[in-house]
């Protein structure tokens, strides 16, 4: 089990719950879509997951270690890119990059190896020696996704990664997120583009209000809607009987 969320609560100034009694568990070599309307809960819960934002209650564990106990052990488990990737932006692109490699004590020989890599797939190779404040969104998004990664986690939790990408950067990071999966690890990402999610994803959680209202592999959504209905359609009905 990679992911495993118990009864999470999350309340912001003890009022309506931003959370509400979250129960979610993903598995070994699965892409988990995290689908909800603005406002539904889908970053706080993120937060939450990586350990940004405490839970108010229940338990959040990654690879087994709960993220509250020993947060230090559960943030070395996954490779986390927020919804918005402008931070550091007055280093260069490479001194940003060994920094993540810093923190995630990367040694320099693996890490030359993987920054080449990873600059070549998404075609940065030439940015790396540029303030990240030069930059365009989505070349700030893929330093960001490339910083994420450099450590070789089992784990990848994005928030809303495609943003800002142009396509070929796009079919690149969903392409790595197969291969991820494929070599039995986890991606668990939160997306607005129902396409994507249905293309992509092992299964899906529909989240609105803090509540989970689906959660079931693609399969499983379809057949308990209609068979032939788009993830989109679902996907409005059941966020709008709410």
């Amino acid at each position: 089990m990679m992911i495993e969320l118990v009864n999470v609560n999350k309340s912001y100034n003890g009022k309506e719950k931003a959370v509400d009694n979250l129960n979610i568990t993903i598995e070994d070599g699965q892409i988990f879509g995290f689908l909800g309307p603005n406002g539904a809960g889908k970053t706080t819960t993120i937060k939450m997951i990586t350990g940004i934002l405490n839970a108010d209650s229940g338990s959040i564990k990654i690879n087994g270690i709960d993220i509250k106990e020993n947060p230090l052990e559960g943030k070395k488990q996954f490779g986390f890119v927020p919804d918005n990737p402008d931070a550091f932006l007055r280093i260069k692109g490479i001194e940003y990059l060994n920094f993540m490699a810093d923190v995630y004590e990367v040694p320099s020989n693996l890490r030359k190896d993987r920054i080449k890599n990873l600059s070549k797939r998404f075609d940065m190779e030439k940015a790396l020696n540029d303030q990240i404040q030069s930059y365009s969104h989505g070349m700030r998004q893929k330093i960001v996704i490339m910083g994420a990664i450099l450590h070789e986690p089992s784990v990848w939790i994005l928030d809303e990664p495609m943003t800002g990408l142009d396509p070929k950067s796009s079919y690149i990071l969903k392409e790595m997120m197969k291969e991820h999966i494929a070599s039995g690890k986890t991606v668990f990402f939160s997306t607005h583009v129902l396409e994507v999610a249905e293309k992509l994803c092992d299964k899906v959680a529909i989240i609105n209000k803090g509540k989970i209202l689906v959660c079931d592999t693609l399969q499983g959504i379809k057949q308990h809607f209609k068979e032939n209905e788009s993830l989109e359609k679902i996907f409005l009905e059941v966020t709008h009987n709410e």
